[in-house]
């Protein structure tokens, strides 16, 4: 990319960087195409995450029954009551086995099976991102991971979040990069977002059928947005106070 080039695609992203704002009221007479919502979901695939795992689902809420069923889960938000639709991005922390043979698998036919490109990665996807993300109901798979990390650290540099919880988080992470890619790829298209935190977890799971050890990162409500969605300006810390040098 040239350097005129780069400049555009930053005063572009800057554009949406300003206009995206977490709009709370939908205008429920707009009819959203369902490619709007497909076409921001594909560029939140391609969004980074955690060893490429992609330990995530992304459940699209869009029929009038369960749009109903939404708002008082997320506790009749303004948001939640006019959104066109949903996207529930949910954390899917028993699927590591698949994710891990889906990378050593697309790795192996990328490479071939006897080159040393392969040869490196393998143990990676076959033994220790199993190994990794592998728990149980009590935690104390995780438990011991985690006196591995620390005793292993006591002689050279180690991850140390190993346990249950630390899983999680990572996966939750790895959500929130695709959330926010989902919400700009929104925003580009000329539609609106309001990312949800308040909600009901138990019943959300139950609605949509998720398993036990599934876990909602967060609730995207979706829509045009209307001007009285926009509750005040935008208020930052600034720079200088939340950036440190070292």
């Amino acid at each position: 990319m040239n350097d005129i080039a780069a400049v555009a695609s930053l005063a572009d992203f800057e554009t949406i960087i300003e206009a995206r704002r977490s709009v709370r009221v939908f205008d429920t007479d707009h009819q959203m195409s369902e490619e709007i919502v497909e076409n921001a979901l594909k560029a939140a695939l391609r969004s980074p995450n955690s060893s490429n795992m992609q330990m995530w689902e992304f459940v699209r809420v869009r029929s009038d029954e369960m749009r109903a069923a939404m708002a008082p889960i997320c506790l009749n938000q303004s948001a939640a009551k006019t959104a066109s639709e949903f996207v529930v991005v949910v954390g899917r922390a028993n699927v590591y086995k698949e994710r891990a043979a889906f990378n050593f698998n697309q790795l192996k036919a990328e490479y071939g099976e006897d080159s040393e490109a392969f040869q490196k990665v393998k143990d990676y996807y076959g033994k220790l991102m199993p190994m990794v993300y592998r728990n149980d109901y009590f935690g104390i798979i995780g438990g011991l991971r985690k006196l591995m990390g620390a005793a292993v650290g006591l002689f050279k540099p180690m991850v140390r979040e190993m346990g249950k919880s630390d899983t999680y988080a990572t996966i939750h992470g790895s959500n929130s990069l695709a959330s926010m890619t989902f919400m700009y790829a929104m925003k580009a298209q000329g539609y609106d977002t309001c990312p949800l935190g308040g909600f009901d977890s138990k019943r959300l799971k139950k609605l949509l059928k998720l398993k036990g050890s599934d876990e909602v990162t967060m609730v995207i409500a979706c829509g045009k947005g209307k001007p009285e969605g926009i509750w005040g300006k935008r208020h930052r810390l600034p720079y200088e106070e939340v950036v440190r040098k070292v």
